[in-house]
């Protein structure tokens, strides 16, 4: 990688496992442990730097000057980039879903100050955006420029994502980790041993087409992963009073931050499963906190 790159990685720290204590998990025989990307580093954390990570060193690699990728009003991976962008000496730009804000939100101002140019564009052509995978192939890219996909995600994330599972030092069954695009459950998908079971749980409504979009991602075909589409509150960003109210429970418990768009509800979902006995007793799982906390600053100052 490249010295600038080196020099950022050195502000990150390690990401611990804890265990996760409940009364169910006895009389179900399980062990519940969470993996706590969300303490990589304060701004880039999780997923978020694992995906963006060797897609950085490419673009740096290329001498290109300025990254552009696409996300809402509440994007982990927007926020991100536009910090690291800024760390870096890049530019950055922001396509974002959605006509333009009066007022931005917390997680826009904060992109737009690290130096990201914000430009909103419908729903209708955000969406066009999506076919665009690799980052050449955005239309009229100007040199020196680099298209990332929604959410950093392409083969080049799976790499970043692959490290987390080296760091897990203890024996397990079962992984399991929140769903957007899918880039992070591929990247788990590819690395782990074939004896080891991967559980996604999608933040999205009508979610099949992930399943072609993790097949599509991963190099080479793995049939250790599925994707449970039972938790998604009605939607991206949807809640309701059960979900709210079982993260903050949890907060309370654990003093572990969770939001209500991805790790949120995977862990309810989980909860849920556990309770009622969907995995076989004597079981070790390992759920991942993918960091990412903007979905904690709606309709906060």
């Amino acid at each position: 990688m490249s010295p600038k790159l080196d020099s950022l990685e050195k502000n990150f720290r390690s990401s611990p496992l804890t265990q996760l204590n409940n009364p169910c998990f006895d009389r179900q025989g399980i062990e519940l442990w969470i993996k706590r990307d969300d303490l990589l580093h304060p701004i880039i954390s999780g997923n978020k730097w694992r995906k963006l990570k060797y897609s950085l060193a490419h673009a740096l690699s290329l001498d290109m000057n300025t990254l552009i990728s696409m996300g809402g009003i509440y994007s982990n991976h927007l926020h991100a980039l536009a910090y690291a962008g800024k760390l870096l000496g890049l530019q950055t730009v922001g396509i974002i879903r959605g006509e333009p804000l009066s007022v931005l939100t917390p997680t826009l101002r904060d992109a737009q100050h690290w130096g990201m140019v914000l430009k909103f564009v419908s729903r209708t052509e955000y969406r066009a955006l999506r076919q665009y995978k690799t980052f050449d192939s955005f239309p009229d890219l100007k040199p020196q420029q680099y298209w990332l996909p929604e959410g950093g995600a392409h083969t080049l994330a799976l790499q970043g994502v692959a490290e987390l599972v080296d760091e897990i030092n203890m024996a397990y069954n079962t992984l399991c980790v929140p769903c957007g695009t899918g880039a992070t459950l591929a990247g788990i998908a590819s690395a782990v041993n074939d004896n080891i079971a991967v559980l996604g749980f999608s933040a999205l409504k009508n979610a099949d087409f992930l399943y072609a979009d993790v097949a599509t991602l991963l190099l080479q075909p793995r049939n250790n992963w599925q994707i449970n589409q039972a938790y998604h509150f009605g939607g991206y960003a949807k809640t309701n009073a059960s979900l709210l109210a079982f993260i903050e429970d949890f907060e309370l418990q654990t003093k572990i931050p969770l939001e209500a768009v991805y790790t949120g509800k995977m862990l309810y979902g989980l909860y849920e499963l556990i309770q009622q006995g969907y995995f076989k007793p004597d079981q070790r799982i390992i759920a991942v906190h993918t960091g990412g906390l903007q979905g904690k600053r709606q309709n906060r100052p």
